[in-house]
């Protein structure tokens, strides 16, 4: 079961998302709201996997709810929901999964629906390990990035480092279609854990910042723009 949110302040928009959602997503719990603030006070107890978001709404609008749903503990995917193209550049910087237009509703929301249904599924996906203490286990949407250190490699998350043996190439072949993309030959970051794109390089969520290597360094930024705009 899919928990989804939709929000937007004009009643038809959310009926006709409602029933648009669960056809598409066969097994969603779908909540309306028309209250961006009321959403904010629900999402921490509902815990809600997925949230379209209408951008232009009065009092407080679509980017300060997800500024707010963003500092959850738990994140759910958010897909932006306008009329207003304008607006897209100004959303980035609030990490969405994607975008989809109210005038194109029938060429857009599927698409995304479905990527974002696959998305949440990878969440359950684990990365095995072998160290010095024993076989370990992480959920792939913990691990920040990879970083080579000789024959070994650092997995890097929020609240700890751990170390084992493997090659970079060998992680990267194993672990590109799960969003890890590598952007220099010591690094192979988690997409889904970039906040901001430079020219040299990037920033994570924990604020983080990683050089891009020279060889690395387009095929990189193509990589994690994707993933910022899908």
């Amino acid at each position: 079961m899919i928990k989804v949110a939709i929000c937007d302040d004009e009643n038809i928009i959310l009926e006709d998302m409602s029933g648009r959602v669960q056809t598409i997503l066969n097994r969603a719990e779908v909540s309306l709201y028309s209250d961006g603030a009321i959403l904010i006070r629900d999402a921490v107890q509902k815990g809600y996997d997925l949230i379209l978001l209408d951008i232009d709404m009065p009092e407080i609008d679509g980017l300060n709810v997800a500024g707010c749903i963003q500092r959850m503990s738990v994140k759910p995917l958010i897909i932006f929901v306008t009329n207003h193209d304008e607006l897209v550049y100004d959303s980035l910087q609030l990490h969405p999964f994607g975008f989809v237009r109210k005038s194109y509703l029938d060429k857009e929301l599927e698409k995304v629906l479905r990527d974002a249904a696959e998305e949440l599924s990878s969440r359950e996906k684990h990365f095995f390990f072998h160290t010095a203490s024993g076989d370990l286990r992480l959920k792939l949407t913990d691990i920040l990035y990879f970083e080579a250190e000789g024959n070994y490699i650092r997995i890097i998350t929020e609240s700890e480092v751990y170390r084992f043996r493997e090659t970079m190439q060998a992680l990267e072949t194993s672990l590109g279609g799960d969003g890890f993309v590598r952007t220099h030959k010591g690094f192979l970051v988690n997409q889904n854990c970039v906040k901001l794109i430079r020219s040299d390089g990037i920033v994570l969520i924990n604020n983080t910042e990683l050089p891009f290597g020279r060889s690395y360094q387009e095929d990189a930024r193509k990589k994690l723009m994707r993933g910022m705009i899908r």
